[in-house]
């Protein structure tokens, strides 16, 4: 009898001694701070981050995440006030328990049964959220009606918190608990768990942000959030961080060589070189007040513009793109330039005229305007399609924004989305197969305004029709692809993303 009690103490000793912080190393892992093995955990897990790919891969164990304690290893940070979580997470391998765990965790201690809340996909592709409202306490769950998700996502907004999942390629279904105190001053990471103590599971996760997203004491357009100059993969739709700044930074337009891309910020434009992932200023001569309308040709030769004359008005120019003096091509503003015609000969703008913004062209060697839209409501962001048949725009005229095409006079203007959301800026990839655009949910934005700092998608559809799929999910908005950003060979695509929390792992601003 006494042996037995001498051995239930010294493994109740083993289980005191590794419980609390069972690290498995520490250091910094990409955006993350530490990584532990959490609870009792009998092999050892591991995390590392792909600096090249941008990608993490865990290997852990762990018992279960469920009941009143956890066991599973853990890659995390410290962070305070709301954000949002957002990853696409895999298994590697078939696995051995249905109920082997990955996601997303928020949770106030790294003791085993503290309170905490998690986005899960479990082996079997039950995606839920999970959550223990009080140190010890029973884990609740909420399952969402999707599984097999790829795409989780986890915000936080004081004690509620928002999972949104998808299957990749789908839109985001939601799911919330709105009394879930686990104080200011959380760890937040990407876990594993293979549910069996004896097994190891490996996972690999992509596509990784933490956001901190805008105050509601935000000033628009007087205020901004940081930037992330992201060039996305069409093929496996994995998105790298190339550049990132604490100033507002938009529009990247790649440049013909493929080699380079275009982009505004205070004013100025700016061209990045993709090999060393640095900017310069690109000289537009005497037009100091660009903004975020501005395209190539399709020569590659010349860059239209939009810059404020000395009313204030935004107004189309063409400079060459070895830079160097604009010249005027708008007499009037508001203009703000979308478009060039394959052959060169005409500009698309998007031009305030009588309080009513249509569509207009102007040939580049000079003539009047010419207007190609006369519905009431914004008509905007007008682009040709490679072969020069099509005008590409988005529209207000059906009661929410959604994508259309003309004929190049004009003539036959059709609708060529037609769903729940407020749909922008269509772009035609260069081979002429794809039209990607942004989406803004009808909840968070009017249907004639696209204003920074939202909860958007980037959705591409083919050229001759169909079902559109999400490509990129993502924090962003106005500058995210206001103009043509797809790469000469219709591989990537560039856009921004915006938050308030920069990291070092990725290329940086220095000034």
């Amino acid at each position: 009898m006494k042996q037995k009690i001498f051995s239930l103490l010294m493994v109740l000793a083993m289980l005191v001694a590794v419980e609390p912080f069972a690290r498995a190393q520490s250091g910094a892992i990409g955006i993350f701070e530490e990584q532990t093995d959490v609870g009792v955990v009998k092999h050892k897990g591991t995390g590392s981050y792909n600096p090249k790919t941008q990608e993490y891969n865990l290997l852990g164990s762990g018992t279960n995440i469920w009941a009143k304690a956890d066991g599973f290893h853990f890659v995390w940070r410290k962070m305070k006030g709301d954000f949002i979580l957002r990853t696409n997470a895999a298994f590697i391998g078939k696995g051995v328990e249905d109920h082997r765990k990955i996601g997303f965790m928020v949770r106030t201690s790294l003791d085993s049964t503290s309170k905490q809340i998690n986005a899960v996909v479990h082996g079997d592709g039950l995606t839920s959220l999970q959550f223990r409202k009080t140190d010890g306490g029973i884990t609740e769950e909420k399952k969402s009606t999707v599984t097999h998700a790829d795409v989780i996502q986890l915000e936080r907004h004081g004690n509620k918190y928002i999972m949104s999942v998808a299957r990749k390629g789908d839109l985001f279904t939601e799911d919330e608990v709105s009394d879930v105190d686990l104080g200011d001053d959380v760890y937040v990471g990407i876990f594993i768990c293979s549910h069996n103590a004896n097994v190891t599971e490996k996972a690999v996760f992509n596509n990784t942000r933490i956001v901190i997203p805008a105050p509601a004491t935000l000033v628009p357009y007087k205020q901004y959030l940081g930037s992330n100059i992201e060039i996305l993969d069409l093929a496996t739709q994995n998105s790298t961080i190339v550049y990132q700044s604490t100033k507002s930074l938009q529009a990247p337009n790649w440049m013909l060589d493929g080699k380079n891309l275009l982009y505004n910020s205070d004013g100025l434009l700016y061209k990045f070189d993709l090999k060393t992932n640095t900017p310069t200023v690109f000289n537009t001569g005497s037009a100091k007040n660009n903004n975020n309308d501005h395209v190539l040709s399709f020569d590659g030769k010349s860059l239209t513009i939009s810059s404020a004359d000395q009313t204030g008005n935004s107004i189309g120019w063409i400079v060459p793109t070895t830079g160097g003096e604009p010249k005027r091509m708008t007499e009037i503003g508001p203009s703000y330039m979308h478009g060039w015609s394959p052959d060169g000969k005409y500009l698309v703008f998007c031009g305030a005229r009588n309080n009513e913004y249509d569509v207009y062209r102007i040939p580049v060697a000079g003539g009047p305007e010419e207007k190609l839209t006369n519905t009431p409501g914004l008509d905007d962001g007008p682009e040709y399609s490679p072969d020069g048949k099509y005008i590409y725009f988005n529209s207000v005229r059906s009661g929410l924004m959604q994508v259309w095409r003309m004929k190049a006079d004009g003539s036959e203007q059709t609708q060529l989305t037609n769903d729940d959301y407020n749909n922008w800026f269509p772009h035609i990839s260069p081979d002429g197969k794809w039209i990607e655009y942004i989406t803004f949910l009808k909840s968070e934005v009017a249907p004639g305004d696209h204003p920074f700092y939202k909860h958007v998608y980037l959705r591409v559809m083919p050229v001759e029709g169909g079902p559109s799929k999400v490509i990129a999910y993502l924090y962003g908005g106005q500058g995210t692809i206001n103009t043509p950003s797809w790469s000469p060979d219709s591989k990537h695509l560039a856009f921004v993303s915006n938050t308030n929390l920069l990291f070092p792992v990725f290329p940086t601003a220095t000034n």
